[in-house]
């Protein structure tokens, strides 16, 4: 059972409506979002670009303020100062000065916490090893790659050493080796006891990184709860079969157990409708006295889970379209 005190991020009914050009355009980001965020997990906040994620994101940073509902971080209402200094944020697009070197950075941003001298001293050159970024202590931001910004961003972000870390998109548009270095970041993280929430499109990131996720569409809470529950909730669990020396006759039985088969050489990949359909497949394949040389389930992921999600969310003039 979750207590009050184990709620990091609450947030009840909470909406957010801009006015928009010149005859003030009601445009609705945020739609009666209740989300709860515990201490201690990496929390993943996901959807399509314009879904509303940054939006929320900055309504509990007290950037811009909720058209209604309200929000709690760590059981106090927006705004207070001393849950401020609790948390760490990095934004999507974030602002750096590039011509300070990644330490002049750090203590910039330590001096806005009050930090100074050999504690300050101290608090960078941890952070930058955190990081990876010892090398690049002295190196002016301005020849950072994108990944290596996103780095010392995430850095900026604990300078306060803060319980929560709200991060904004990490991933996006960095290059493979750069997402790896922020999923790695963000593992790190949670190891040392913090409670991570991150904005993503990224599925896949999401489903290696969280405890729990949020998926969020046109401003309205979809889907929520642990990765593994989500994958499970309407999934169709396939199983792909790798057999050597099928003949054509047991194909011929095989296929109507089948979504897909694909010839490779003497061996085929074979892909059942459900798992129900193991049985009677492994009597087909004994029965033609072919060789099994796997059998691997086939799980649901995020990005199958996402795509249910927008086709049931779809308005009926979208599906014609």
């Amino acid at each position: 059972m979750t207590t009050s005190s184990d709620l990091v991020v609450q947030t009840e009914q909470l909406s957010k409506v801009f006015r928009v050009g010149f005859w003030g355009k009601r445009v609705t980001a945020v739609e009666g979002l209740n989300l709860e965020v515990r201490r201690g997990e990496v929390f993943g906040f996901l959807g399509p670009n314009g879904a509303g994620k940054t939006t929320t994101l900055k309504i509990l940073m007290g950037l811009i303020y909720p058209t209604s509902g309200h929000a709690r971080l760590f059981g106090r209402e927006l705004g207070d100062p001393q849950t401020k200094a609790r948390l760490g944020f990095l934004p999507e697009s974030p602002y750096f000065y590039d011509y300070l070197t990644s330490r002049e950075f750090l203590g910039f941003y330590g001096h806005l916490f009050g930090l100074w001298g050999a504690v300050l001293d101290r608090r960078v050159d941890e952070l930058l090893e955190l990081v990876g970024m010892t090398h690049a202590k002295d190196l002016q931001l301005r020849k950072f790659s994108k990944g290596m910004l996103q780095r010392v961003g995430v850095a900026q972000a604990l300078i306060n050493d803060p319980e929560l870390v709200v991060l904004d998109e990490p991933m996006s548009g960095l290059d493979p080796i750069g997402r790896k270095e922020v999923r790695d970041l963000i593992l790190r993280l949670k190891e040392s006891g913090k409670t991570v929430l991150f904005s993503s499109h990224i599925l896949h990131d999401a489903e290696v990184l969280c405890d729990r996720v949020a998926m969020i569409l046109k401003g309205r809470l979809v889907a929520c709860g642990r990765v593994t529950d989500l994958l499970d909730q309407g999934a169709n669990h396939q199983v792909e079969l790798i057999v050597d020396r099928l003949t054509p006759e047991g194909l011929d039985h095989l296929r109507p157990l089948t979504d897909k088969v694909v010839m490779q050489g003497d061996r085929m990949l074979v892909v059942l409708k459900s798992q129900q359909q193991v049985g009677g497949a492994l009597e087909i394949i004994r029965a033609a006295k072919a060789s099994l040389v796997s059998l691997t389930p086939l799980k649901g992921s995020l990005e199958d889970l996402f795509i249910r999600e927008v086709e049931g969310h779809r308005s009926p003039t979208e599906n014609r379209a």
